[in-house]
């Protein structure tokens, strides 16, 4: 028997994923939730799911790769899945910023090219929400709006390629398939809690700030004026389940940012203040960046990794008006930075402190985290 109230979604267990879905639960999803995860998760989502789902929650995890033919799924399964799919969450990735050119290929443009053949192929065009990234803007400077993609900018990693690349492929089936696509910043802890999965990104200064023991120069903006925007988890997970309820979010694009975003510079000085640190009083222009980052304290850091703070240094300001227009009325808003950062520093700390009670061979906590 058809089912066309059957929701695909991919990227569960991950920190974002087990976030939307959680709630979609808690909200009362229609339907059928069906789960696509790599094996190698699958015993993880399978126990997510018995701690949070309702006992009327009909939810199915299907083992699946979303890089391979068929999303790797039995005939059987791929068969169904044409028939009575009726929505699509697309957020399986390989987020972390120092990806490889391999896997940020397979996962994100492949991955992406499959999942948009199978809402082309399917009985009923369904309803597709694809998570993308502000960072698809890649080097771009000044204002950057929800519409516009490729503009002549230079990619920094392979992730952020990776990434703009799958918006194209998404972006193509936009006339034929009922497509959202959202673009968060960078995501951050939960504002509530300060739970965040790993640390990377802004994450990576703000423990060396409060942590070094040498009074190195951070290389931060020296335009003061260069945000850092950032949203944090709970946010989001709001604003897309808001966004994906409105009718007129068909066919655009949104920046899940947070619309007054604090300067970097400012940002890392209540970081300092509240750790009882002096913030260096000298800031490096951008071509200095590798020169600070040889050094001894700061070698760890990978050169992917080193992308992440060329962010900090860029002057970009992402428009938001699709996301405002779409959120208006709704209450959802993103909270400013100074309202949840104690709560973040705080998750930080006894992370770190739990990490140093229990030190392991090899032990550092500013190491980029295991892939998944």
């Amino acid at each position: 028997m058809a089912d066309a109230a059957t929701t695909l979604f991919t990227g569960y267990p991950g920190f974002i994923g087990r976030r939307l879905v959680h709630r979609m639960l808690e909200q009362g999803l229609p339907g059928r939730l069906v789960l696509l995860v790599e094996p190698a998760h699958a015993a993880a989502a399978r126990s997510e799911v018995a701690r949070h789902a309702p006992p009327s929650a009909r939810i199915e995890v299907w083992e699946g790769d979303v890089s391979a033919m068929h999303l790797g799924l039995s005939g059987s399964e791929w068969k169904s899945l044409l028939r009575d799919v009726g929505t699509i969450w697309h957020l399986a990735a390989a987020s972390r910023l120092d990806s490889g050119s391999e896997i940020s290929r397979r996962v994100n443009i492949d991955g992406t090219r499959n999942i948009v053949e199978l809402a082309r192929a399917a009985v009923h065009p369904p309803r597709l929400h694809h998570f993308s990234s502000t960072f698809v803007s890649g080097d771009r400077r000044g204002v950057i709006m929800e519409d516009e993609l490729m503009a002549g900018q230079r990619f920094r990693t392979p992730y952020e390629q990776s990434k703009a690349r799958a918006e194209e492929l998404v972006r193509r089936i936009v006339g034929e398939v009922p497509t959202t696509i959202y673009r968060p910043a960078i995501v951050v802890g939960d504002s509530r809690t300060g739970e965040i999965d790993r640390f990377e990104g802004p994450y990576y200064l703000a423990i060396l700030l409060v942590t070094s023991p040498l009074r190195v120069p951070l290389p931060l903006p020296d335009d003061a004026g260069a945000p850092l925007n950032v949203v944090p988890v709970d946010f989001l997970v709001e604003a897309a389940l808001t966004v994906a309820r409105n009718p007129a979010s068909v066919g655009r694009t949104v920046h899940v940012v947070d619309p007054a975003p604090f300067s970097a510079r400012r940002v890392y000085e209540l970081i300092a203040e509240r750790a009882h640190r002096r913030m260096p009083r000298v800031t490096l222009p951008a071509r200095m960046v590798d020169a600070v980052l040889s050094l001894p304290v700061l070698e760890r850091f990978s050169r992917q990794q080193r992308a992440a703070i060329e962010s900090v240094n860029q002057l970009a300001f992402y428009n938001s008006r699709n996301l405002l227009d779409l959120l208006e009325g709704s209450g959802v808003r993103c909270p400013p930075i100074t309202s949840y950062l104690d709560r973040l520093i705080d998750f930080v700390r006894e992370r770190l402190s739990k990490e140093a009670a229990q030190p392991e061979p090899d032990d550092d906590p500013l190491a980029p985290p295991v892939s998944g």
